[in-house]
């Protein structure tokens, strides 16, 4: 008698031994043909012989396998729920999982019991209340045909980091790297060795495990030792962040790609939803990561997102169509949790672009620059925030800039100030509009701090020509101006690759910007 179960059991992989035969079976019928063509017929008909014989042997196997299975089938859970884990604070939590069909299954957690039957495709959920902040470890007990216990379960904050290698980077790295020259962001080299704070947990998406459901609920870790090591340094000190501001467990997960463009993370849905794709080609295999690191967890509660990626497809050249991609992953990611929550990114660092050989597209100085202002047109989303990064890369040629603490803590500020509503001081200044009086340049920005004179503006006149200009703090704007300039029309801020500009609030950096956006008009937010 086949069961749901058993089909799901071919499909996520839980009974390998079981498609192997069939592999194996599919393949003996093939081998007489082939063998006829090769061998005097005798040979062939010892060969059809052995085939006959082989199959015979694979499908009682094969039944075998099935009856034991359908008589013994067990309850399975999806990787991300495991020991150690964090659960979301305050939301309704789900906990699934897959067995036989029509299999009673009880969930005991937190002075909770719920109840669910699974369905004809072997599946099963509950929904437990929202659930109150605890540093205290509890235990989850799921009970059916078999039981399974999960121990050393916090309840806190979540947050789910992607991305490619700079995301990706390992807290290995970190003892290993030369030592950075601004001594003011610290170098905590030996934060392994010194990570002791059981407060923090770590989930690393394993590709091709995560579709399968899990049998050994050890997937989520206490952030330290070797699982540490391997784990995403950028997310880590986020939590870190976190976690001793708000003095609440924090649970990271980590499913990042190096090398990786923007479209895998994208599936092609989330792209026929952007009318600004209508017609054009997608290549970099969309869907590709979505479908196997992304929505396998989207039924697990978490509290935002964080992203660093973007330097793939800076190398194509990519400006708006950057932004509509972006636009499209956050779209799709929001919908598959079913909320609006915040999503919280890096502008890529400073790098030699301009000096990179490439046979697709030609790449400049202004390459760079150009991609930071398709980033930050997607800042016109609800709910969005980005960090800068043009002070932290000590070399041009280095794509992997080591001072991922920094941007880790970054983060941290934004979620702090924009999710957790904290009185922290989280952006440099950001540009607003102009105003064009006489000679000078009056521009408007948000976190305005005062300053003396501002290195790293440059102004033009109706050439179009930019000039180094002078810049300076005046009644709560900058005032920009130069001598060479009679009647300014545009000024740019740190539009180089190799920026070197100095205009900072609260110890943290200005966005690169120009007045002369051309995105502006070009990106719609809605």
């Amino acid at each position: 008698m086949k069961t749901a179960f058993g089909v799901l059991g071919l499909k996520f992989g839980v009974f390998p031994s079981l498609r192997i035969e069939l592999s194996s079976l599919r393949g003996t019928k093939q081998s007489p043909l082939k063998e006829s063509h090769d061998f005097s017929s005798h040979r062939s008909g010892f060969a059809m012989t052995t085939a006959m014989k082989t199959s015979k042997q694979s499908l009682l196997l094969i039944l075998f396998l099935f009856l034991s299975i359908t008589a013994h089938a067990k309850i399975l859970l999806p990787q991300i729920l495991a020991s150690n884990m964090v659960l979301q604070r305050d939301q309704p939590i789900n906990i699934w999982g897959f067995a036989a069909a029509g299999e009673v299954v009880k969930v005991d957690f937190a002075g909770q019991t719920k109840q669910s039957i699974t369905d004809q495709n072997g599946k099963w959920a509950v929904v437990l209340s929202a659930l109150k902040t605890s540093s205290v470890p509890q235990n989850m007990t799921i009970a059916g045909s078999n039981t399974i216990e999960l121990n050393n379960i916090l309840v806190g904050e979540v947050w789910l980091c992607s991305g490619q290698s700079n995301m990706e980077y390992q807290m290995r790295k970190l003892a290993k790297i030369p030592k950075p020259k601004n001594e003011k962001l610290g170098f905590p080299a030996d934060e392994v060795a010194k990570a002791k704070n059981t407060q923090i947990r770590i989930f690393l998406v394993n590709r091709k495990a995560l579709t399968r459901p899990d049998d050994v609920h050890k997937s989520w870790s206490v952030a330290q030792d070797s699982a540490l090591r391997a784990f995403s340094a950028v997310g880590y000190f986020f939590a870190k962040e976190v976690q001793e501001k708000l003095g609440v467990p924090v649970g990271i997960i980590s499913s990042a790609v190096s090398g990786s463009a923007i479209e895998p993370w994208i599936s092609p849905e989330g792209f026929a939803k952007e009318t600004y794709f209508k017609d054009k080609k997608l290549s970099n295999d969309p869907g590709k990561f979505y479908s196997t690191m992304i929505e396998p967890l989207s039924d697990f509660k978490i509290s935002g997102f964080l992203w660093y990626q973007g330097e793939t497809n800076c190398f194509l050249n990519e400006t708006i169509s950057y932004s509509y991609k972006l636009k499209s992953l956050i779209n799709l990611w929001r919908k598959a949790w079913g909320e609006q929550l915040p999503f919280y990114y890096v502008q890529i660092a400073p790098f030699n672009y301009s000096k990179q050989k490439s046979d697709k597209v030609i790449l400049t100085t202004d390459t760079e620059p150009n991609f930071w202002e398709a980033q930050q047109q997607v800042l016109r989303l609800p709910n969005t925030g980005m960090i800068s990064t043009t002070d932290l890369n000590d070399n041009g040629e280095d794509l992997h800039p080591t001072y991922k603490w920094e941007v880790g803590r970054r983060l941290a500020l934004l979620a702090l100030a924009k999710t957790y509503h904290q009185p922290v001081n989280y952006s440099g200044p950001v540009y607003k509009n102009v105003v064009f009086k006489g000679t000078r340049a009056i521009l408007s920005f948000d976190h305005l701090a005062s300053m003396d004179a501002i290195a790293g503006f440059t102004i033009a006149g109706k050439n179009g020509k930019f000039v180094v200009a002078d810049a300076t703090v005046q009644g709560g704007k900058v005032v920009v101006s130069a001598k060479e300039i009679t009647k300014p029309i545009a000024v740019r801020y740190n539009w180089n690759e190799n920026p070197s500009g100095n205009f900072y609030s609260n110890g943290l950096p200005a966005l690169p910007f120009r007045t002369d956006n051309p995105l502006i008009n070009q990106f719609k937010a809605n």
